[in-house]
């Protein structure tokens, strides 16, 4: 079976599961997204060619979830979010053997309501994996040589067993031999305080903290009922930064949000530089229907790609003179199958000839191009 994953690390944890779950020769699974509009678009486009190719298609993820009539015109199955298999795969001895990193779901759903936001639609209600599941797969993907865990959710700082913090707390406890602990997006307002003294003070979690900013203007935080302020955000990245320097802030942003003003947009593209934002990842709006938003007025669409394209050149600019200050200092490389690797602050390197996929090796940064680190 063919998967096609869209969308978010969680969609990429669930594609791999269902892809050693199910034996299905001649199938094409596209786990679709509809985060954005444009989303969608690429949503209905996976699945209109694999349906050229003349496979047996089946439709799953949050897209395919919220308008199942939709997709069920385009593929030969729908399989909504809530009909996926029940719990959570664990991985056996040899399904890791292609990795070298693992995406690790511990949360899904979500309880907040955004009113840019269709997710919770496809997601449902928060909901927290139990620690013992979470130590166990991680167990298990230690054995056969993953040497980094990504945690990944809908809105992973909601998890609630107790909460966030304990669960990184027990699983650094329950598995010693794992080297690298990563977490994807989290809400800062959420962040609980052993969470971070972990982010902060644990070497064996990584110095990379992205960040569900959407915003840095105060106003259009208010319209999209985000639960934190401009300074808010600043505070925290100056708080981690001060318990650890070296941490490198990454945050979504949104460009064009409705009724979103000049000012409102300037003040958007100043929080990168207030937040050293180094990982940016920009989304011009578009309006979900069914969204409190969507009934907002409307930023015109060219002006917001105009402001979405200065968003991303300012995250370039900042990130351009981050990765100038590696140069000449060595970084602990987990090596990807593609020649490059990762540093732990997520910065990105070239890798030496025949370096081993999945492995750690030792690199001092000599050379910079086109924001590729060189040893």
């Amino acid at each position: 079976m063919q998967v096609v994953t869209l969308g978010c690390r969680l969609n990429h944890a669930e594609s791999a599961r269902l892809a050693a779950e199910l034996d299905l020769s001649g199938t094409v699974l596209v786990n679709t997204c509809a985060v954005t509009a444009e989303a969608v678009r690429h949503s209905r486009r996976a699945v209109r060619v694999a349906r050229r190719s003349g496979a047996t298609v089946i439709a799953t993820g949050c897209a395919a979830t919220i308008d199942p009539a939709g997709f069920a015109a385009l593929a030969d199955r729908v399989i909504p979010n809530a009909e996926k298999p029940e719990g959570f795969f664990v991985t056996p001895r040899g399904g890791a053997a292609n990795h070298t990193r693992a995406f690790v779901p511990v949360q899904n759903g979500c309880d907040h309501s955004c009113t840019f936001c269709i997710i919770p639609q496809g997601r449902g209600p928060s909901r927290s994996r139990p620690i013992t599941e979470v130590i166990d797969e991680i167990t298990a993907l230690a054995e056969v040589g993953i040497a980094e865990v990504v945690l990944t959710g809908v809105d992973l700082t909601s998890y609630d067993r107790p909460s966030l913090g304990a669960l990184v707390a027990a699983i650094l406890r329950g598995v010693p031999t794992l080297p690298r602990l990563r977490l994807s997006s989290l809400d800062g307002i959420e962040i609980d305080p052993l969470l971070f003294e972990l982010l902060t003070q644990e070497p064996r979690v990584m110095p990379h903290v992205h960040l569900s900013l959407q915003s840095g203007d105060d106003m259009v935080l208010k319209r999209m009922k985000r639960r934190h302020s401009r300074g808010q955000a600043i505070d925290l990245v100056e708080r981690l930064k001060a318990a650890r320097p070296g941490i490198a802030i990454g945050a979504d942003l949104i460009a064009g949000f409705p009724t979103e003003t000049a000012e409102m947009h300037d003040a958007n593209r100043s929080i990168i530089d207030a937040c050293d934002v180094v990982h940016g990842h920009v989304f011009p709006y578009s309006p979900r229907p069914g969204t409190p938003a969507a009934r907002m007025p409307q930023v015109d669409p060219v002006l917001v790609r105009e402001r979405a394209a200065e968003l991303r050149a300012a995250v370039t600019a900042r990130r351009e003179r981050w990765l100038t200050r590696h140069l000449g200092t060595r970084h602990a490389v987990l090596a990807e199958r593609d020649g490059t690797g990762h540093a732990p602050d997520f910065a990105r390197f070239a890798l030496p000839p025949g370096t081993a996929p999945g492995s750690i090796v030792e690199l001092t940064a000599t050379a910079l191009t086109d924001g590729l680190l060189a040893a």
